[in-house]
This record gives C-alpha cells, sequence and structure tokens, in this order.
C-alpha cells in the first residue's frame, strides 16, 4: 500500500489534520505510528481502510483491509458470534469458514463463552476483544490496528501482540497506533510519528532492536518436502541431518512460527526448541 503527497482537512478552508503525507508499507511490514493526541494518526489509518477519502493526493491499496477502529460501537442488534460470521461474510468467506474462523479468535480471546451474548451487554473490555476478532478473522492483506490494545487485560494484549507479527509475519502489511512506546518494540520494521503540521516523518527512535534472544527450532519435515507456507519472523534455516531443519527466529516472534509450524500444512514434527542468546 502507499500515500502519496496525502492531505487532509475538513470543510475548504479548515486547517489541515495531514498534508504532504508519502508512505509505503511492503508485505509483511509492521508498522508504528506515533504522534501527539489529536495530530491526525487515526485518520491516516481511516483513510488507508477506505473509510475517508483525502483532501490531496492518492491512496493506493492492493487488496481489503481489516480495521480495528479507536471505538468500536457495541450498540449493534447483534451476539459477539453473529457479528463475526457477518463481518466474515462481508470478507468474502464461506459461512462454514468465517464460523470457524469466529469460534477460533472468541476461544484464543478467552470469550468463547460469550458467542451467543448480546454485545450490547458486553463489558467494555469483552467488547474491545470483538472488535479485534473481527479484524483478524478476515486475514486480509492490511490489518490496521487504532489503539487497538485499549481496554484489553494483559493476556489479551499478548494476544494481538502475537496476531500482530503473525500477520506480518505471514506477509500481511500491519500499521498501529499505541499509546505504550514499548508496544512490539523489537519486532517494527519502521517507526513514523505525525507532527503538529500534518507531515508525517521517520521517527527518531530505532523500529528495530539491535539485539536478543533467539529461538532455535529445529523440526523433521515429513520426506523432505518444503515448510508450510510463508514462515512468522522469517528465520534463517539449517538443513539438519535426514529430513531436519533447524530455524533460527527472534524469540519475540517463536510463539508464532511454533504455531504455524503445527497448524499449516504440510504438518511437521517439532524436534526442540532452545533459547540462545546472540547480538542481532
Amino acid at each position: 500500500m502507499e500515500l502519496a503527497g496525502v492531505g487532509k482537512r475538513y470543510g475548504r478552508g479548515g486547517r489541515w489534520i495531514l498534508r504532504g503525507v508519502d508512505l509505503a508499507v511492503r508485505p509483511g511490514e509492521l508498522v508504528r505510528i506515533a504522534g501527539a493526541n489529536g495530530t491526525g494518526k487515526s485518520t491516516l489509518l481511516r483513510l488507508v481502510a477506505g473509510i475517508e477519502r483525502p483532501s490531496a493526493g492518492r491512496v493506493v491499496r492492493r487488496g481489503t483491509a481489516a480495521y480495528v477502529p479507536e471505538r468500536f460501537p457495541p450498540a449493534l442488534p447483534f451476539d459477539a458470534s453473529a457479528y463475526l460470521l457477518r463481518v466474515g461474510r462481508v470478507h468474502g468467506l464461506s459461512a462454514a469458514e468465517a464460523r470457524r474462523r469466529a469460534g477460533e479468535w472468541l476461544d484464543r480471546f478467552g470469550i468463547a463463552d460469550r458467542a451467543g451474548t448480546p454485545l450490547s451487554r458486553l463489558s467494555k473490555g469483552t467488547c474491545q476483544k470483538v472488535a479485534v476478532a473481527q479484524a483478524l478473522l478476515a486475514d486480509a492483506p492490511v490489518l490496521l490496528l487504532d489503539e487497538a490494545w485499549t481496554g484489553l487485560d494483559p493476556a489479551a494484549r499478548a494476544v494481538l501482540d502475537e496476531a500482530a507479527a503473525e500477520r506480518s509475519g505471514a506477509g500481511g502489511a500491519v500499521l498501529f497506533v499505541d499509546h505504550d512506546p514499548a508496544r512490539l518494540a523489537g519486532l517494527t520494521t519502521a517507526a513514523y510519528r505525525v507532527g503538529t503540521d500534518g507531515a508525517l516523518r521517520l521517527a527518531e527512535e530505532p523500529a528495530v532492536a539491535v539485539g536478543g534472544a533467539l529461538m532455535e527450532v529445529e523440526v523433521d519435515v515429513p520426506d523432505g518436502g518444503p515448510l508450510p507456507g510463508r514462515l512468522p519472523g522469517a528465520p534463517e534455516l539449517t538443513a539438519l541431518a535426514g529430513t531436519a531443519v533447524r530455524l533460527t527466529v527472534a524469540a519475540a516472534h517463536s510463539d508464532a512460527l511454533l504455531r504455524h509450524l503445527l497448524t499449516g500444512r504440510p504438518a511437521v514434527r517439532v524436534l526442540a526448541v532452545r533459547r540462545r542468546e546472540e547480538e542481532r
């Protein structure tokens, strides 16, 4: 996806909220958008999502976008499961696949027992989990997270951290806004800051950590076949004896990598998992 010379203001004589924004995000990138309150971070994500149109410039997005808004409207006439099913259908999933993915994400967020509860009767935190689930089940090429962690309990925040890493590792483009400067630290591929003048600039802080723990995952690949799909964290592969392979990946990506290996096709057998400290 790409933004070229994008500007946004409301009304012909209104103040420019964003101006001259150029941004290109490739598949597999995980990008932080930072800035003070009111500088246009949410507006930027809504432009990428296609919810709003730019006042100047152009937004080019290949494929659909899944979006978690800053505020989720809970007063919708659905229960949690029915709402997720409908969103899945909008994204082109079959009813069976949408139902399966809805159940999977409700379970991962620990709210499977609330599947039949109307959204209007859910707590704010549970509603936020549904808001996040509706974006994640789509498996869209572009994932947009606008303060999506706000209101989540620590366990759910960890699930969302992992899901964002999984999505970028699988080739999705992920843009996120969050008030916690440590959110996904060491995993982001770039960080930008929206200034009070509406311009978007590279953030001064480094987006990717230069050192840290590595995980080694040794697996046996049936018949020496290829590993399943694009692997989270872009691990380094080392052939071992027979059909075994060692995958070395940043520790922050290891959970997503293991989940992908164990649920992908063809299935692989995990032989060993070990931690190694190494400068990156």
